[in-house]
């Protein structure tokens, strides 16, 4: 269930938005009509993926003139013309 509140009301609200968000429900905040926030119970959120430095070893390469300079009409083509 979602439930949209304004700033003023969850100010005021917010230790019984915060049980409420932890009991499973989605609070949105919002301005003037517009949804700013979302408040939702910590086990709702994913915890990030861990990144391993140099998983990806041997899956592509990296050719000799990877700095090389572009074609004329490559460079012609990015300016329009």
């Amino acid at each position: 269930m979602v439930t949209v509140v304004s700033i003023s009301e969850a100010e005021i609200t917010l230790s019984q938005l915060v049980k409420r968000a932890a009991a499973g429900e989605t609070i949105v905040i919002g301005t003037y009509g517009q949804p700013c926030a979302k408040l939702v119970g910590i086990d709702d959120v994913r915890p990030a993926k861990k990144k391993i430095f140099g998983a990806m070893k041997g899956e592509f390469e990296v050719p000799d003139d990877f700095d090389a300079a572009l074609p004329e009409d490559l460079l012609d083509a990015f300016h329009g013309e």
